[in-house]
C-alpha cells in the first residue's frame, strides 16, 4: 500500500500478481527494456510492496545477488509459460521445474491482529511470495476464460502483459493513466 512516506516504486494493476511480476522487466522487447529488480535491495522493495495485506509491510530479511538472480529466472519462467499458454504451446522443462520449485514452498500464513485486520506472516518471506507468483502462474496458464483476456499492451513502447477484466473486452492498454493516456495525447496531436 502507498504511503506518503514510501510511495510504491514497481507498476501494479496487470491483473493478476504474476503479471505485476512480469512487469519487473519494464518496456520488455523494446530499446527502452530496464531491469527493475537491479539488486537486492530492489527485490526486497518489491517484497514489501506485493506482499502486504491489510497494509502492513513484511519484514524482509537481507537479500543476496544469488536471490535476484533466482527471482528474475521465475520471472522469465513465468513469461515463458504465459507466452507459451496464450500462443498454445508448451513451456520448456526447465521453465516447468522451476515454477513447479517455486510453487511448492510454503505460502504466507494469515493471522488476525489484535486490532482486527490480517498480517502476513512467512519464514522466508522472499520464498513464500515467489510460490505465490508462481502459483498464481500456474493458475492463470491453465484457465482458457483468463488466458483469452491476457493481452499485450496496444503502446508500441511498453511490452507488458495485462488481464482485461473489462466487461467487452476490449481493452487496449495496461494503464490508461500512463500508455493509454500517451496513446490519446499522440492521436490528439496527430489531428491537430
Amino acid at each position: 500500500m502507498p504511503t506518503a512516506e514510501r510511495p510504491d516504486r514497481f507498476r501494479e494493476g496487470a491483473g493478476r500478481l504474476c503479471l505485476d511480476f512480469i512487469r519487473t522487466l519494464r518496456y520488455r522487447g523494446t530499446p527502452a527494456e530496464t531491469e527493475e529488480l537491479a539488486d537486492p535491495a530492489a527485490l526486497a522493495d518489491w517484497v514489501r510492496q506485493f506482499g502486504t495485506a491489510a497494509g502492513t509491510e513484511p519484514s524482509v530479511p537481507p537479500l543476496d545477488v544469488a536471490q535476484v538472480r533466482e527471482a528474475r529466472a521465475l520471472r522469465e519462467a513465468v513469461y515463458a509459460l504465459v507466452a507459451a499458454a496464450m500462443s498454445g504451446d508448451r513451456v520448456g522443462p526447465a521453465a516447468r521445474r522451476r515454477l513447479n520449485d517455486a510453487a511448492a514452498a510454503p505460502v504466507p500464513v494469515p493471522r488476525l491482529t489484535p486490532s482486527g485486520t490480517v498480517a502476513m506472516s512467512a519464514e522466508s518471506p522472499l520464498a513464500a511470495l515467489m510460490s505465490l507468483v508462481a502459483r498464481d502462474a500456474l493458475d492463470l496458464a491453465t484457465s482458457p476464460a483468463l488466458l483469452t483476456r491476457v493481452r499485450p499492451c496496444a503502446s508500441p513502447t511498453c511490452g507488458a502483459l495485462f488481464l482485461d477484466h473489462s466487461r467487452p473486452g476490449t481493452r487496449r492498454w495496461c494503464s490508461m493513466d500512463i500508455c493509454g493516456n500517451r496513446a490519446k495525447k499522440a492521436g490528439l496531436r496527430a489531428r491537430a
